[in-house]
């Protein structure tokens, strides 16, 4: 490629890999759709990921593209640009707490040390990527995994940590 065509520095993995923060990623859900065209089938994507640093600072993304992993770049990049704060109490939360979402509705329960993340499919990965060590949960009415995560992120934003004084 001529000199004069380049736009600068790589924004590739290896020209991050200096500034880049470890974050845990994990996708929850991918999808596959069909369109009906005139010439037959035409399918497409739709990808669900939290990404989260462990440490109360998670999002999620979801993101639909012609392949998978375009999908899965697009519900990544997505993620990253929605970050919230979960207040924590050492490795769980701070007080019971109730998240809706249209027909999915999630119940979250501070556990002592030492219990583990007793949640199912989508609850436990946002439980893991806010950093969430010790918590049981209930995923109620709805079981859809697009409702189910924006139920679990409603109950997170809505925690405080001034409401129970320790």
């Amino acid at each position: 490629m001529d000199k004069a065509f380049r736009r600068g520095p790589s924004t590739g993995a290896a020209a991050r890999n200096g500034e880049q923060e470890e974050f845990f990623e994990k996708v929850i859900a991918i999808k596959r759709v069909a369109k009906v065209v005139k010439g037959g089938k035409r399918f497409s994507f739709n990808a669900l990921v939290v990404v989260g640093d462990k440490k109360g600072h998670m999002g999620y993304g979801f993101g639909k593209g012609t392949e998978v992993s375009d999908a899965i770049k697009k519900a990544l990049n997505h993620a990253k640009k929605n970050f919230i704060n979960v207040p924590l109490r050492g490795t769980t939360i701070p007080h019971e707490i109730v998240g809706h979402f249209d027909a999915s509705v999630v119940m979250l329960r501070p556990a002592s040390d030492g219990t583990g993340v007793i949640a199912g499919g989508p609850v436990r990965a946002v439980c893991e990527a806010a950093g969430i060590k010790n918590i049981l949960t209930k995923a109620l009415k709805s079981h859809n995994p697009v409702n189910v995560v924006k139920a679990t992120i409603d109950a997170l934003k809505r925690l405080r940590l001034e409401r129970f004084p320790e």
